[in-house]
């Protein structure tokens, strides 16, 4: 006599869970490195002012626009926060004339890096002054060590 094999049942079931700790740990580790690699970056544009010895101006409710040139002599406009963007002259005025549109008594101030050649800072100067509209620009600098 054949024995005849013994069928089991099986009393397992799929699972139709999803199984969400991989996907935690993985956003655990992007978090981490977001929170490492964000104070390394830096914003704005890295001019590097003249000294001299001069009062600060007074502070405002709003933020200046202020127009930087590097020392490659590329344009950014920032209005309260940087800018890393390199403009051309006409885009930077047009902005600027824009944003007084909307902010008449808005401060403008020129950010021009030491190794900027004078007439670069000048040329702006003239610029915002006949395209822009502006009556009063300020220029920055740092204070004397």
């Amino acid at each position: 006599m054949s024995q005849l094999p013994i069928k089991r049942k099986n009393k397992r079931r799929p699972v139709a869970e999803i199984n969400v700790v991989p996907y935690i740990d993985v956003m655990l580790v992007l978090l981490v490195i977001f929170m490492i690699t964000a104070p390394l970056i830096t914003a704005g544009v890295k001019v590097d002012l003249p000294e001299v010895d001069a009062e600060p101006i007074s502070a405002n409710d709003e933020p200046p626009l202020i127009a930087s040139i590097d020392s490659s002599g590329n344009y950014y406009l920032s209005v309260g926060q940087s800018s890393d963007q390199a403009l051309e002259a006409h885009e930077l005025v047009e902005l600027v004339a824009a944003h007084l549109k909307l902010n008449p008594n808005a401060e403008v101030m020129i950010n021009g890096d030491r190794n900027v050649s004078y007439d670069k800072v000048v040329q702006l100067m003239v610029l915002l002054q006949t395209e822009a509209g502006i009556e009063s620009i300020g220029l920055m600098t740092d204070p004397e060590s």
